[in-house]
């Protein structure tokens, strides 16, 4: 599910979980804007487990995607248990990945607010 505000950061790829089941994953996105933390939304082709979201390995294995598309930096967590749903992981990048979310066209609004 994506929308006109969304930023398409990965299209398909295969990610496996640490029982070594290989998911579809449609997609890796963000939205376009907001302020400094940064929701990662993770589409799945097919609905997964609940629970999912907090496999070390799945995660890892979204993140080495980010990773061979330019993100520097450490390993996301998960984020709100109640943003999971079927086909979709919600990961919270963290602040480091505002630098590679910007080259992608992510607006930061909190900067709008920073004393100069």
């Amino acid at each position: 599910m994506t929308t006109d505000t969304d930023i398409q950061l990965s299209g398909p790829f295969k990610a496996s979980d640490s029982s070594s089941r290989s998911h579809d994953v449609k997609a890796i996105r963000i939205f376009d804007e907001g302020y400094g933390i940064i929701d990662v939304y993770v589409d799945f082709a097919a609905p997964i487990e609940g629970g999912l979201y907090k496999d070390k390995v799945l995660v890892g294995n979204i993140i080495d995607r980010l990773r061979a598309l330019g993100y520097v930096g450490p390993n996301f967590s998960h984020s709100d248990p109640g943003l999971q749903d079927r086909k979709l992981i919600v990961l919270e990048a963290p602040e480091e990945f505002s630098a590679f979310a910007k080259l992608k066209g992510w607006k930061n609004l909190a900067e709008e607010f920073d004393d100069e």
